[in-house]
């Protein structure tokens, strides 16, 4: 499939570092360094100066490599109307239990079709024949509940076009939203692409501390950069409140799994990638949402959402942990906790001699051992912050009132309060930090107490079990070389 990114262009994922006249690149997720040869070092400049990808089969593989490793990503500035993947070949299925909102059908846009799935609601939900747009609406009524995976199942069997579109009944589609998700598509080796989920009206600027609170931190938004969907990168899954894929890839996957009401939509995009099928999230897209803004609901939900995590590591081994890093990066973190920050900074010091061993022949390989070094502990760092509370902090409380050692809770509050207080310092959302860190602070109680559920449930401990075998390993991280990268 590489030959179909041969004259398209892409954008540099912000994460992305030069070095050594262009011939190694840093960056993606996870963190990675990639050498390059002469050849291969000058198709990754033009490809990172927004150039066309140059014909050949090199060319094409190095940029499929540099995309599947998300340091590069699709320029998409609107759908072309030659191009083979547009609405007129896209069917709408919208699962409903309760009433079907007017406006959801109001933003939808020129699709093939609409299919709205009655998921057994007591009173039939009811739908125009037309959306505004004179869109065909049909309804299929379910006579058992299917929950959400179910519902959508159901449409899918009920999809003619090449292509669906699952879309929340509680969701309102901005203009043009397909315009930016379409051209993704293209790419052959795409199976799913996400918009990005924002709010639906301006509770920031109004409104109770929790609706501003959603605002801004909502668990379905996954922030303003695209992404390479994966587990255990920084965008490890996309919400299906509104998700675009190819019918085929779907049903070749077997559809959503419903036996799970909740993290059904992470499983699909995790099977999809799994089996060989990529997934985007683009930013560039929006969808609002209406977020759930009662305490009750809101906690309810965030504790539902942390009870997938048990099923999920049944499911997907490996895919689900709360920190990974390496023995070494580990202890160096718990020896600046217990007051040996010296023997700390041995430790760290260790993984960029160790990296800059293997960079031996790079110009400024020191240098460049010792910032990726930095990156990755600072990034284990953050992990193990907030797995103090999310979802360690049954443990982080057992430990500080057991444990009489000073240093060691010090350590653990800071732990816990420093990265709310650094992201309210940062964002400047319109809370004051106590606001904020308390409402951070309860949603990841929240979430966590349903992890510990979920994982009781499904008599697994891995979402609670760190991975001790990754960062900072340099061999994870120097992976490939892109020896081959021509343009012949």
């Amino acid at each position: 499939m590489s030959g179909e990114l041969a004259g398209r262009r892409f954008t540099p994922d912000p994460s992305v570092e030069v070095h050594d006249g262009g011939k190694v690149l840093v960056g993606g997720s996870p963190l990675r360094v990639v050498r390059l040869t002469a050849p291969g070092a000058e198709v990754a400049r033009q490809v990172l100066d927004g150039e066309p990808v140059p014909p050949g089969r090199g060319a094409t593989a190095l940029v499929r490599r540099l995309l599947d490793g998300g340091l590069v990503h699709p320029a998409v500035t609107g759908s072309d109307p030659e191009g083979p993947s547009r609405g007129a070949d896209l069917t709408v299925v919208i699962p409903v239990r309760g009433e079907l909102p007017g406006d959801v059908l109001a933003g939808l846009g020129p699709v093939a079709e609409v299919v709205v799935v009655d998921d057994a609601n007591p009173v039939p939900v009811t739908a125009p024949a037309t959306t505004p747009d004179g869109v065909p609406v049909r309804v299929v009524r379910r006579t058992q509940l299917g929950g959400p995976g179910g519902a959508r199942n159901t449409g899918l069997e009920e999809v003619t076009t090449e292509l669906v579109a699952f879309v929340d009944a509680d969701c309102v589609p901005a203009a043009g939203w397909l315009d930016h998700l379409l051209p993704h598509l293209d790419d052959p080796a795409v199976a799913a692409v996400a918009p990005r989920i924002v709010p639906a009206g301006d509770l920031d600027a109004g409104g109770s501390a929790l609706a501003r609170y959603e605002a801004v931190r909502s668990a379905l938004d996954m922030g303003p950069e695209p992404a390479r969907v994966r587990a255990r990168s920084r965008v490890s899954f996309v919400p299906s409140a509104t998700l675009v894929a190819r019918v085929a890839d779907l049903r070749a996957v077997g559809g959503f799994d419903a036996e799970l009401h909740v993290g059904e939509d992470v499983d699909l995009v995790w099977r999809l990638d799994e089996q060989g099928h990529g997934v985007r999230y683009e930013p560039s897209a929006t969808v609002a949402h209406r977020h759930r803004t009662s305490w009750r609901a809101w906690a309810r939900r965030r504790f539902d959402y942390g009870t997938s995590a048990g099923p999920l590591a049944v499911r997907h081994p490996g895919a689900l942990v709360p920190v990974e890093a390496s023995p070494g990066s580990l202890a160096a973190w718990v020896a600046v906790a217990t007051g040996h920050p010296a023997v700390g900074l041995g430790l760290a010091a260790g993984t960029a001699v160790r990296l800059a061993r293997r960079l031996g022949d790079v110009e400024d390989g020191p240098a460049l051992a010792t910032g990726v070094a930095v990156k990755g502990h600072v990034a284990v760092g953050r992990m193990l912050a907030t797995a103090l509370v999310r979802p360690w902090w049954p443990v982080t409380l057992a430990v500080a009132a057991l444990v009489p050692w000073r240093r060691l809770r010090r350590a653990l509050l800071l732990g816990a309060l420093v990265p709310p207080l650094v992201e309210w310092a940062t964002e400047r959302p319109s809370h004051g930090p106590v606001s904020w860190v308390a409402l951070r602070l309860a949603d990841d109680a929240a979430y966590s107490a349903g992890v510990w559920v979920g994982a009781l449930r499904a008599r697994t401990a891995e979402p609670l079990v760190p991975d001790l075998t990754s960062w900072p390993d340099p061999g994870r991280y120097t992976t490939w070389r892109a020896s081959q990268a021509t343009t012949a």
